[in-house]
């Protein structure tokens, strides 16, 4: 068997639920400066165990091919050696039930490129943003936060974030401590089926939108003059949210248009 390329050490692994962790890792050689919200590959051997609540493959893996997916970042931008991962397990899939049996001091494959669209460089630093999210769509956001939160004082930021329970909300605590310190930042977490104890929204994004519950809590108008939108997650999120902003008059940018509506494809 030919030498390995695993190039990337775990150091930290947080199961927030039997689907969902983060993935913390640091690379034995740094990385070269990356803008937050881009992604990078992680990879693994197909000899390498699953995790015992996965399923079998549907596409069964060879056992000397490196399976590599991309990821986005989690880390702040001048984090460039140690790279935080949100993970969503697929029962069965090729990589992540690989992942998921990882521990700490296990090896993995880290690439060596940083790349991505899907970040600030095209928002004015006066110009509101409203970063909406489901499941892991909220990495790269976090990303955003940690890289650039104190640099935009002038701009309002709110991230909308949706699931059905919320256990399913990931990074909570941290997005709610945001909330409470920086008074540019407004969290907007809303679940479809909370149980009796959750004091929050209980919305879908469109509801939300359309209820002016943006004006109402954060002071930001749905105004492609005023406020870029993010869209980050499910196909179907991404799908319905986008069309219901293109009636309110945004534009999605694309490297042909100038448009004030960002999306990260899955």
């Amino acid at each position: 068997m030919t030498p390995n390329k695993y190039n990337a050490t775990v150091v930290q692994k947080i199961q927030i639920r039997p689907n969902l962790m983060i993935l913390r890792v640091a690379t034995d050689e740094p990385r070269t400066k990356f803008a937050a919200g881009q992604y990078t590959t992680l990879g693994l051997y197909g000899y390498e165990p699953r995790s015992e609540n996965s399923e079998p493959e549907a596409i069964p893996s060879k056992p000397d091919k490196l399976i590599q997916r991309a990821y986005s970042i989690a880390s702040a931008r001048h984090e460039t050696q140690q790279f935080e991962f949100y993970i969503s397990q697929v029962k069965t899939g090729q990589l992540t039930p690989r992942l998921f049996h990882l521990e700490v001091g296990d090896r993995v494959f880290v690439g060596r490129r940083i790349v991505g669209v899907f970040n600030l460089s095209d928002a004015p630093k006066d110009a509101d943003l409203v970063m909406i999210a489901t499941g892991t769509g909220i990495t790269p956001y976090i990303s955003f936060l940690r890289s650039h939160i104190m640099e935009r004082p002038e701009s309002k930021m709110v991230v909308i974030q949706a699931a059905a329970h919320q256990g399913d909300l990931g990074y909570f605590s941290e997005l709610s401590f945001l909330n409470n310190a920086f008074p540019n930042f407004y969290y907007l977490p809303t679940l479809t089926d909370a149980d009796e104890t959750w004091p929050g929204l209980r919305l879908w994004i469109e509801e939300l939108l359309d209820s002016g519950v943006l004006a109402e809590k954060a002071g930001v108008v749905c105004d492609p003059q005023k406020t870029h939108f993010y869209l980050c997650g499910n196909p179907i999120m991404v799908e319905n949210v986008s069309k219901w902003l293109s009636e309110h008059g945004y534009e999605k940018k694309t490297r042909k248009t100038e448009g004030t509506l960002f999306v990260e494809e899955f």
